[in-house]
């Protein structure tokens, strides 16, 4: 076999190997599209990116609620943060999360437990359930607070008045091919 052969065929491997490569990695899911597909809180972008994003957009606050999601602060060990949805309130300072990429890479979590450990209970650090070791892992971890899928008000307040909006006037010349208001 000649060299141009054999630098094809081991091209063609290569490529071949690439490309089953490829889509398995792809489906590793990261922990914030994973948190936005779940949630609903349209935000882009790093973990550690969405507490300041959520401003004006999105209420925001220290209390857990169920579809909120829960934003780490970047750590030396975890520099882009981390998003979680919380999916249940066990009790005051216990919650159960889904959430995406903790655990085992790209993998996906559901139902696991989270507990407040600041000295005064505010959810300003929490402890989280951890595959590798079966119960909640030995570090705790700083948040920034929780992201509240219903959004900020924007302009005015629920329950204001609405500006009129005009939906024709007479004046207006029918579109080309449009049928009158009472066609069938």
């Amino acid at each position: 076999m000649n060299v141009k052969v054999w630098t094809a065929r081991f091209a063609l491997v290569v490529s071949c190997v690439l490309m089953t490569t490829a889509p398995a990695q792809a489906r590793f899911l990261q922990c914030a599209p994973f948190a936005r597909d779940v949630s609903g809180i349209d935000i882009h972008g790093n973990a550690n990116t969405w507490w300041g994003q959520a401003a004006g957009r999105y209420d925001r606050g220290t209390a857990p609620q169920v579809g909120a999601v829960m934003a780490f602060k970047s750590t030396r060990s975890m520099p882009v943060g981390h998003v979680a949805m919380v999916s249940r309130i066990v009790s005051e300072r216990e919650v159960l999360l889904t959430h995406a990429n903790w655990s085992r890479r790209g993998g996906i979590e559901r139902d696991v437990r989270a507990i407040d450990v600041s000295s005064a209970g505010d959810w300003s650090a929490v402890r989280v359930w951890f595959a590798g070791v079966g119960d909640l892992g030995t570090s705790s971890y700083p948040l920034a607070g929780f992201i509240y899928a219903g959004k900020a008000p924007t302009v005015a307040e629920p329950g204001a008045p609405l500006p009129p909006v005009t939906i024709a006037t007479a004046a207006a010349a029918p579109l080309a091919g449009a049928l009158p208001l009472d066609a069938d």
